[in-house]
């Protein structure tokens, strides 16, 4: 039988603690109470908590000490602040220093287990990506990347390559469908047998049915001697073809059946030969709509789809852009004999905020542009090539690693349209993430609770020029989150009494 999950109540009033107890009765879970800040950490490392509910004002330390204990051991455990001591002040301070969610006395049973199952449930999830990326895999047959996006490709693959099904795989230019595809070949019991790509879209059209199929002598103008075509050629192994959808109407009546029966017959033959292939097909349209405009068979697209692999664009991989471009720079360095070793830190923002829309194609010209035109230890801004070189990252801010997690977008940029606007939100100080709100009103009155966290998370979409999902990454709590409150301020500035939610923060 499975353990309960434990939860550590530090609460000094016996009476609150037994209060707090009672209201947990009934909850799964294993409550175990200490009175001091003390005996709290020393509950704390011998019975490790899911959750930690954490009274601000104990006896012997501020309980904001053992959050920065917890923080600083990289305790998985999420933590509630109980506080009477309902400063927004020192919300935001334990909400900087890693608690998950603030609550403020005096409140009743219902609004305790709610927040103590979030929170079970966001100590659930943290393990989850905990043991994800314990197993995560920076590279993969011709792949560099360790992002989540990335690894849940990898495991398509590994589950595809042990079948004979047909895998589609669809992406923008530039993210790596060919690397997929072959991926998935050199994964598969074929690895020992041809892997044949054609690309339906750089193919004349009147050649392309003789590219796929071949050509007897004869069969046309220049036909001047029997030729096999890339179905021949792909058997027993991969076939794979790229840009499907840019193939011909009348030619995909010919593929829908070679597909069922395993059959074809060359241009100007009259003999049907049979082959042994794997299809695997890839491409940058959308193909349903092109079913809907009457461009591409219904039921081919559906003989076709049957493993679907989306490979998600550069912007959605920020903690890998910039291993790969490490990669390909040691790469690059080697064949052109350059010094080069890495990326100035300022060009490592200009990396990070840039939107790639020619994804891993487009960083890999650059980075060979700026070896074969350069030279030095580390790449410098005046080296890059527009339109990188128009980026302006904003000063002062840390540059994380290839490893670490992704920055922030810099101020004022937007990753759609990668450019920068004319005048970048004002840059919060550089000791914290986020600008402490004025907790009063031009008329010495203590503002609202709920127009105090508003101008919090404002500030916080401000700083990452509008995009909201950072944001909300930026403050560790859920994009909904932040749209629903918008909802709600939306109602309370219309109302003369503001509408409370049912927690005085975020979750």
């Amino acid at each position: 039988m499975a353990e309960k999950p434990v939860v550590i109540l530090i609460e000094d009033t016996p009476s609150l603690s037994m209060l707090y107890e009672q209201y947990l009765s009934d909850e799964d879970v294993d409550v175990r109470v200490a009175e001091t800040g003390a005996k709290g950490l020393e509950l704390i490392r011998q019975h490790p908590p899911a959750v930690l509910l954490l009274d601000i004002e104990l006896p012997d330390m501020n309980g904001l000490e053992i959050l920065r204990y917890m923080k600083s051991e990289q305790h998985p455990g999420a933590v509630v602040v109980i506080t009477a001591h309902g400063s927004v002040n020192v919300a935001v301070e334990a909400m900087r220093a890693g608690a998950y969610d603030f609550i403020v006395k005096p409140f009743n049973a219902n609004r305790l287990r709610v927040t103590v199952n979030n929170a079970l449930e966001r100590h659930k999830l943290s393990q989850l990506v905990e043991t994800i990326q314990a197993g995560a895999r920076s590279g993969y047959e011709g792949f560099i990347g360790r992002s989540l996006a990335m690894q849940a490709v990898y495991r398509i693959i590994d589950s595809a390559s042990k079948s004979k099904a047909t895998v589609f795989i669809t992406g923008e230019s530039g993210t790596g469908k060919e690397v997929c595809a072959q991926a998935i070949h050199k994964q598969s019991e074929r690895k020992n047998g041809p892997f044949v790509a054609i690309n339906c879209g750089a193919i004349p059209r009147e050649l392309m049915e003789s590219e796929i199929f071949g050509h007897k002598k004869g069969a046309f103008t220049g036909a001047v001697a029997d030729r096999d075509g890339a179905a021949s050629q792909a058997h027993q192994g991969t076939l794979f073809l790229d840009e499907i959808g840019e193939m011909p109407m009348d030619l995909q009546t010919k593929l829908l059946r070679f597909i069922q029966t395993g059959t074809f017959q060359k241009v100007g033959g009259s003999r049907l030969e049979k082959v042994d292939v794997r299809f695997v097909c890839a491409t940058n349209r959308d193909v349903l709509a092109e079913v809907e405009r009457g461009n591409f068979r219904e039921d081919l697209y559906y003989r076709l789809h049957v493993i679907p692999i989306a490979m998600p664009p550069l912007r959605d991989r920020d903690e890998d852009v910039l291993e790969i471009a490490q990669s390909y720079l040691e790469e690059y360095a080697r064949e052109e004999e350059r010094q080069f070793i890495g990326f100035a830190p300022d060009v490592q923002a200009m990396i990070q905020a840039y939107s790639w829309p020619g994804n891993v194609r487009e960083l890999q010209n650059i980075i060979r542009n700026v070896v074969v035109l350069n030279d030095g230890k580390r790449v410098t801004s005046d080296m890059l090539p527009a339109p990188l070189s128009r980026i302006v990252p904003e000063q002062g801010r840390e540059i994380p690693q290839p490893t670490t997690s992704p920055m922030l977008p810099q101020p004022g940029f937007s990753r759609n349209s990668g450019s920068f606007h004319a005048t970048p939100p004002p840059v919060p100080p550089a000791d914290s993430r986020l600008a402490t709100p004025a907790t009063n009103s031009s008329d010495g009155k203590p503002k609202p609770l709920w127009q105090i966290e508003k101008e919090a998370i404002e500030a916080a979409i401000a700083q990452c020029g509008g995009n909201i999902p950072k944001a909300a990454e930026m403050l560790e709590i859920a994009p909904s989150t932040i749209y629903r409150k918008k909802a709600s301020w939306e109602k309370q500035e219309k109302s003369a009494t503001p509408v409370f939610t049912d927690s005085p923060w975020p979750r």
